[in-house]
């Protein structure tokens, strides 16, 4: 499996530092449970860890049998941290995985629109990453801008003049700040 393999498709990349721990085991029973916004966004969840394939089999089963979760999502396995350090994950030094917990929503072209990273000791919000896949496809889709916190349904605003003529043209003082209703 490769990135190329789902080009065409909006795409969450996210890591995490070691399997059977409590706040990875916390953000795969979030991403699990959003599985179908994601999917309905045409959005691939794929995980990634330093872990090797046979601790990531056990630890989903662990999840699914304990937790009651099933993981759906591909979870791709980097015991030489090669991906992790192609992504900057890692720095080029690093001797173990500590620091691993990074997202990147990578768009349909396959090019990384943003990238989150977290400290170990906190959580990601799976929340806003699917908020923030929602507004980046639909500011693509619209060309239109989403103000902070936006939700589908909520006013976007209109791209800036971005010329004095065009500016100086403009009725309001506020012309670097128009909203309009979303359309879509």
């Amino acid at each position: 499996m490769t990135l190329g393999d789902f080009r065409g498709r909006w795409i969450v990349l996210f890591s995490h530092p070691a399997d059977f721990t409590p706040v990875c085991t916390s953000e795969f029973i979030a991403f699990a449970n959003a599985q179908d916004d994601f999917d309905a966004l045409d959005c691939q969840l794929l995980g990634l860890s330093v872990d090797s394939l046979p601790s990531h089999l056990a630890w989903l089963d662990a999840i699914r049998r304990e937790l009651g979760v099933t993981i759906r999502f591909p979870v791709i396995e980097d015991p030489s941290m090669a991906i992790a350090r192609a992504y900057g994950m890692l720095d080029q030094s690093a001797e173990n995985s500590s620091t691993v917990r990074s997202s990147f929503i990578i768009d349909p072209a396959g090019n990384i629109q943003s990238i989150l990273v977290y400290p170990l000791s906190v959580g990601r919000s799976v929340k806003e990453i699917l908020r923030t896949v929602k507004a980046l496809k639909h500011s693509a889709e619209s060309s239109m801008l989403t103000p902070e916190s936006w939700e589908p349904g909520k006013p976007l605003f209109e791209p800036s003049s971005c010329t004095f003529d065009k500016v100086s043209m403009q009725d309001s003082a506020l012309w670097f700040y128009r909203l309009k209703e979303d359309r879509k």
